[in-house]
């Protein structure tokens, strides 16, 4: 059911979705969220959805207020602000899972998608996608042949995480007295 959903924001630790999930959606436009991804997102199950690229992506409503917040701070009268903003807010749609593990997709969010029946359910780290298996194969078929073309000036493995300083300030190397 999609409607109202009333969250406070928590500073908890965000949810990470992962993994490739196929599902098919009910003639009712429910859809199963797999399991991993409902326990990520804990007991109350809420969600919202908007249209992004070719497919539906779904925040946890503290995910959700965090991009809001990261929109309002960039300048708010610049044209591509505004038009990402409106893109993203006007087609956004807050959303319970059922009791039977489902959302319900809005019809005109799965048309924009081009949802019919089968859906591929993708987990992107701080929200989980919503793919038609078509639109879901090209792009797959489309980034492997970009990752094969371009250098990401990424150097791997990445270097490790360098140690947070101590409480106490000074030198984090230094050995305690005594």
């Amino acid at each position: 059911m999609c409607g109202k959903v009333e969250e406070s924001v928590e500073y908890s630790q965000p949810a990470v979705f992962k993994g490739t999930y196929r599902h098919r959606i009910d003639a009712k436009g429910r859809l199963p969220v797999p399991a991993a991804f409902r326990r990520e997102l804990g007991e109350r199950g809420l969600l919202v959805l908007t249209l992004l690229d070719q497919c539906l992506a779904a925040y946890a409503p503290s995910e959700w207020a965090r991009l809001e917040s990261q929109l309002a701070a960039l300048p708010s009268f610049s044209k591509p602000v505004k038009a990402l903003t409106r893109l993203l807010a006007s087609r956004a749609a807050d959303c319970e899972i059922d009791v039977q593990g489902r959302i319900l997709l809005p019809p005109g969010l799965r048309k924009g998608a081009g949802l019919a029946r089968d859906a591929v359910v993708v987990g992107v780290l701080n929200r989980f996608e919503v793919w038609s298996p078509e639109a879901w194969d090209s792009f797959i078929r489309e980034s492997e042949r970009l990752l094969d073309d371009v250098s990401l000036d990424v150097s791997w493995p990445l270097p490790p995480a360098s140690p947070a300083p101590s409480a106490g300030g000074g030198d984090p190397q230094a050995k305690p007295n005594g």
